[in-house]
């Protein structure tokens, strides 16, 4: 647990959407998206840039291993807005890193947790609920299944998902 966590997701990628459409809690959207992943300072930084084109979105993550605390900070932003969101914080245990964080919408506070499960060399997932109990209950909204793009070495992926 620590640097080099997030080792696994360096790469290209395409990744398989399933998301519930707002406003509901039983109709979900299905979509294409690509991401490429870029690993730093020695394993302590990972770089994601996501790339959504039925949306015409892009996103941008930042994770950071801060070791005096034995926590990764996943930062997140959206060309929707591009504000940086306050981090998940989480830890990578028994092959499963779970990332929490607290926001208030519209007055009411909730929970968010993303997922990173089911990793191999080639594949992994990434999911997302949200608690509006304190965690008592969690409700899942967003499946990301990734799979690596094999590039012959040298070739250089392009920028369409």
């Amino acid at each position: 647990m620590g640097a080099g966590d997030f080792d696994f997701l360096t790469g290209e990628w395409t990744i398989h959407n399933r998301r519930l459409k707002d406003g509901s809690d039983d109709v979900w959207e299905e979509f294409p998206g690509a991401a490429s992943v870029y690993a730093l300072m020695g394993g302590q930084a990972s770089i994601e840039e996501l790339r959504i084109p039925a949306d015409n979105y892009r996103g941008l993550g930042v994770r950071v291993w801060r070791p005096k605390e034995n926590v990764w900070t996943d930062h997140w932003t959206g060309s929707y807005d591009g504000v940086v969101n306050e981090p998940q914080l989480g830890q990578f245990i028994d092959g499963e890193g779970v990332f929490i964080s607290d926001e208030i919408v519209d007055g009411v506070a909730w929970k968010y947790r993303g997922v990173w499960d089911r990793i191999t060399a080639t594949t992994c997932r990434w999911h997302q609920s949200s608690s509006r109990d304190g965690g008592a209950t969690w409700d899942w909204n967003w499946y990301m299944d990734w799979t690596r793009v094999s590039l012959t070495p040298g070739v250089v992926a392009t920028d369409n998902a």
